[in-house]
């Protein structure tokens, strides 16, 4: 799509693609209802997701409220209640002020991350992550992809008991990881978990689907096995190899954008003719598993014997050894009528189970009295945090860019479509050689003079 914005209708798109288009975001039947799998929600502050749901004419979902609530696999650490008062109560009387400095800290890295938009409108692009990150927030947002969220909130005063409950189940339900996560991506996580967030009616794939039907690109159902650089009139050009159920074939092109992880444990591709070779790059990836599970909830496991009485309809965990999960919601389907209402805590109920490993039988029934389905999908999610060293390139040749690698800043659909514009324009301005739109130092200062 901002290929297309950029260089014009006139360019020809080829999006190679071996599964269904929209990757994570995937929804599940039951009972002829369908329910999103992972992906599931979308922060308020998403500006391309925004734009994009208007371009399509799609809808917000409507929401339907709920309790949470974060266990400790013994009790309750910390409860929601539906008065919005008795809540800061209950956050002021466990963890003092450590809420208002974790908000304060999530508010200040936003700010400055919203940067990015006024840069982006004004045709401003960056050729690696680091670059990016240091014209929003300077070397400190560089320095917080390589030391943790604990660390840095611990820093600005937080205390560790607050770290302990909430950012740990925080980032357990989103990451599956634990609070040893680099800042960026913790503080991403953390404004989606107390900032206001939707998802699109119908399914938040429709997004990626939208859009390619809107750009008319080709979709080439194959599985691309590597890249070999020939050179035409002094350019580079690139010869695409693939595989599909007809066989093998390749295809020419100008420009390429590489949207597949390049790590050995997640694609087998191979780059020829290059020199310097282009290496694997380091780093593993968070195994992920989602159970989407029709059933009845055993509320007696979480202390409350009458399921009646049952009020949370998401339960977030704390780091504790014993602990088989992750994260568990009550979850609606992508279509939400008027008259939907949610299940009562006695009723058979649509649960989506996060966790690391897939769930057995037995620790099915800690969770469940009973149920109808299980429905199982494992991922290769999210970069294992604590592995990283150094970000990922963004050019790896003259006209081709790997997309992914924003994945290890932090990983979202909003961090995608924003990397996916920054690589749309920095491929533009290099093919017109306007190099006074790339890695620009004192943007904040550029951008308001071009006011």
């Amino acid at each position: 799509y901002f290929l297309q914005q950029h260089f014009g209708p006139q360019v020809q798109l080829d999006v190679y693609e071996a599964a269904g288009v929209g990757g994570r975001l995937a929804t599940v039947t039951v009972n002829k209802q369908q329910y999103e799998s992972r992906g599931a929600s979308i922060h308020a502050l998403s500006l391309h997701m925004q734009d994009f749901v208007k371009i399509l004419g799609l809808k917000h979902r409507r929401e339907v409220a709920g309790k949470s609530a974060i266990f400790s696999g013994e009790h309750f650490v910390l409860e929601e209640t539906d008065w919005y008062l008795l809540n800061l109560f209950r956050l002021w009387w466990h963890y003092g002020i450590s809420f208002l400095r974790l908000q304060m800290w999530v508010e200040e890295v936003m700010e400055k991350f919203m940067r990015i938009y006024k840069y982006q409108a004004h045709g401003y692009a960056f050729s690696s992550l680091e670059e990016l990150l240091r014209s929003l927030g300077g070397d400190a947002f560089v320095n917080m992809t390589q030391r943790s969220v604990a660390e840095s909130l611990l820093e600005v005063g937080v205390t560790q008991r607050f770290v302990d409950d909430v950012i740990a189940a925080v980032l357990r339900s989103s990451y599956g990881q634990s609070v040893l996560v680099p800042a960026f991506a913790g503080a991403m996580s953390l404004a989606g978990a107390q900032g206001s967030t939707w998802a699109v009616e119908g399914g938040n794939k429709l997004v990626c689907s939208g859009l390619l039907k809107l750009t008319k690109a080709n979709v080439i159902p194959a599985r691309v096995t590597g890249i070999s650089l020939h050179s035409s009139e002094g350019r580079a050009l690139y010869q695409v190899h693939y595989e599909s159920s007809e066989g093998q074939g390749s295809a020419f092109y100008d420009m390429v954008v590489v949207t597949t992880p390049l790590h050995p444990s997640r694609s087998n591709f191979t780059f020829e003719n290059f020199e310097p070779p282009i290496a694997d790059f380091p780093g593993a990836f968070q195994p992920s598993v989602t159970s989407v599970v029709h059933g009845y909830l055993n509320s007696s496991y979480f202390g409350f014997p009458d399921p009646k009485l049952f009020p949370f309809t998401s339960i977030l965990t704390t780091d504790t050894p014993d602990l088989f999960f992750n994260a568990m919601d009550n979850i609606c389907p992508v279509n939400i009528s008027a008259a939907f209402r949610r299940k009562q805590p006695q009723e058979a109920a649509v649960w989506r189970v996060l966790s690391q490993q897939p769930l057995d039988k037995h620790q099915l029934k800690t969770l469940f009295r009973s149920y109808y389905s299980v429905q199982v999908t494992e991922w290769q999610t999210y970069p294992r945090y604590d592995a990283a060293k150094s970000l990922p390139p963004i050019v790896l040749h003259e006209n081709l860019f790997y997309l992914s690698g924003v994945e290890w800043v932090a990983s979202s659909m909003e961090m995608i479509a924003v990397a996916a514009k920054n690589v749309a324009l920095l491929a533009y301005n290099r093919w017109h050689q306007d190099l006074e739109k790339i890695d620009q130092k004192d943007l904040m200062h550029k951008v308001k003079t071009e006011l």
